[in-house]
């Protein structure tokens, strides 16, 4: 980069947790390669009363090689107006900025408008612009953030096309989502499961990340009783914290009598504990009814590990079928003979070669340099 430019990130980070601070995180370290990088989070991001899960907070240690700010109440007007001024002061170059829920589109749009110079260019990066959930305000919302933005990152196609509807004109490229690179190293498979006190002969699927209604926990757990994989006796590890009620999962535990071959892990996972999860697993699974693109798969390529995913948004684009994993319709049926298809024919060392040789399409390099490109242009 011939002249170091100013990079603001505005979004989650620590001590937020979850996938959107993990993202901001590590592309801030890709752009501190080249740039001056700040992220400035949230003072509060959600109400307690509109977060449905335990908690907001990370209970690891703050990454201190980044500079993160806590600056932004997202339910304060007079904080956005406060915030945008000093986005203004501070003169970045580029601006960069998660969307991922309409409910953010007050805050970041007012701050946006008022901390934009003439000199600064504003980069969304777009984890969805429909949401998968809907509510009243979703339209309105999403029009009036989009509205300041110069240039999109969409990170699947069915993102772009949502866009297009909304924003017609302005310049916008399609980057998949980088591979989650900051969990760790791989661990042999034996290592991973005498951590996690798992039968170290057993056939274990993965299911991860927080349990929502869009996910099809409720697909998996139907395709588990599924006599053809009752017959190859797999079990299922679930690991994520539930962000609905447990009760209709727990019914139907009970309904299905899977209690002995699903193990509930359903506290948040830390970051260092990530690796023992997938490294444990022969195959992770995805049973999504609604996707647009999931940080689960970058995961899952890190880890080498092949996937079932459902035909739904941008799963499709990520895991080629038959190449890194199965494509399966989002119904019990389907997903079960994926699985089975997985096992009987024996696919773990080809799809682990092709993971290895597929992975290195998606760098944080390349989003940078995309982004650069784009404020450039």
């Amino acid at each position: 980069m011939a002249n170091k430019k100013k990079i603001l990130i505005l979004g989650t980070a620590y001590p937020f947790r979850g996938g959107l601070a993990a993202y901001n995180e590590r592309l801030a370290e890709e752009f501190q390669q080249t740039d001056e990088v700040e992220i400035w989070t949230f003072t509060v991001q959600y109400p307690e009363f509109l977060y449905p899960g335990k908690s907001q907070f990370s209970t690891d240690p703050p990454p201190s090689h980044l500079k993160i700010k806590r600056l932004i109440n997202s339910v304060n007007p007079l904080n956005w107006i406060s915030t945008g001024r000093k986005v203004r002061k501070w003169k970045p170059d580029i601006i960069i900025v998660k969307y991922w829920l309409p409910i953010m589109g007050p805050s970041l749009g007012t701050i946006l408008r008022l901390g934009k110079t003439k000199q600064t260019r504003v980069i969304s990066i777009l984890d969805n612009v429909v949401p998968h959930e809907k509510r009243p305000g979703d339209v309105p919302f999403t029009k009036y953030f989009l509205k300041p933005v110069d240039a999109f990152i969409a990170m699947s196609q069915s993102v772009l096309n949502d866009l297009r509807v909304f924003e017609p004109n302005k310049k916008a490229s399609l980057i998949p989502h980088p591979i989650y690179d900051n969990y760790g190293a791989i661990i042999p498979k034996a290592e991973a499961r005498q951590e996690l006190k798992l039968d170290p002969n057993k056939r274990y699927i993965l299911f991860f990340g927080f349990i929502r209604q869009y996910k099809g926990l409720d697909l998996l757990l139907q395709a588990l009783a599924d006599e053809r994989l009752k017959k190859l006796d797999i079990h299922a590890i679930v690991a994520g914290e539930y962000f609905e009620d447990a009760a209709p999962y727990n019914e139907l535990l009970q309904q299905l009598n899977l209690g002995d071959r699903v193990l509930m892990h359903t506290d948040f996972i830390p970051n260092e504990a990530v690796k023992n999860y997938f490294c444990a697993a022969d195959l992770v699974v995805q049973p999504y009814k609604s996707a647009t693109q999931s940080g689960i798969s970058q995961i899952a390529y890190h880890f080498e590990k092949p996937m079932v995913v459902t035909k739904v948004g941008g799963l499709l684009e990520m895991v080629p079928d038959g190449v890194v994993g199965f494509q399966a319709t989002p119904d019990p049926a389907s997903i079960a003979a994926a699985i089975e298809k997985y096992y009987l024919e024996n696919r773990e060392t080809d799809m682990v070669t092709a993971l290895q040789q597929e992975k290195k399409k998606y760098s944080w390099s390349r989003l940078a340099n995309e982004i650069h490109n784009l404020a450039e242009s």
